[in-house]
């Protein structure tokens, strides 16, 4: 299924995950369901940080449930899962990638969280995946970090939602290609439809205020075409 945002009369589609998370983790098999969860959304994870331009080792996308708690083990600790990865293209800067376990995320845990993070002038950007509840004060915590941090709930990255069957191509332009496209359709960011910065994809390529995602649509129905979203 998809939720669909009427954007400047234009219809844009966005996939969603399942609502059935606890259905995708039943499939897999009779092992630890939390081992199992830690494995998806590493997966996961790591298949975000290869779209945005991170050299990430094909393994961490490839290796198996079986694999993944052979390294692991049954019951992850958290810690242990953690992943830090260059960007291609500047390799200086890295992105940080934390888990947490189910307890609930408080001032003091964000506080300790961010103190024990080392080498924060190489980071670009902290990723902090969450089991349980955050309260307000931890996330004023977070977001007044001097590194941007981006809060995921584990849920959210059972499934990938760029390949899911009905997803369309999205393509992060660089400020040379929108400013190609904003000349040759005569337009001003303003009249580029708009897309959320909370939305789910803008948020699984940690796009920016005014970044722009060109999507190439193609199906059976509709045919191909493309269409351009500014985020907002």
């Amino acid at each position: 299924m998809a939720t669909r945002s009427s954007t400047a009369g234009l219809g844009y589609v966005t996939p969603i995950q399942s609502s059935g998370n606890s259905c995708i983790l039943s499939k897999a098999d009779a092992g630890p369901a939390e081992s199992h969860r830690y494995y998806l959304a590493r997966r996961t994870v790591s298949e975000m940080l290869r779209d945005r331009g991170c050299v990430i080792a094909d393994y961490e996308i490839t290796r198996s449930l079986s694999e993944f708690r052979s390294v692991f083990g049954d019951q992850p600790d958290p810690d242990h899962l953690r992943i830090c990865v260059p960007l291609a293209s500047k390799p200086s800067k890295k992105i940080l990638v934390i888990f947490c376990g189910p307890e609930e995320i408080n001032k003091a845990k964000a506080v300790h969280i961010l103190i024990n993070i080392t080498n924060k002038d190489s980071l670009l950007r902290i990723i902090v995946v969450v089991q349980g509840k955050m309260n307000h004060f931890a996330r004023t915590v977070f977001n007044e970090s001097e590194v941007k941090v981006e809060i995921f709930p584990i849920t959210e990255l059972f499934v990938n939602i760029t390949t899911h069957v009905a997803s369309p191509k999205y393509e992060i332009l660089t400020s040379e290609e929108k400013e190609q496209m904003l000349k040759k359709y005569e337009l001003a960011d303003k009249q580029i439809p708009y897309m959320r910065e909370d939305d789910a994809i803008a948020r699984y390529y940690g796009l920016e205020k005014k970044q722009v995602v060109k999507i190439t649509y193609n199906s059976k129905i509709t045919g191909s075409f493309v269409n351009y979203r500014c985020v907002i």
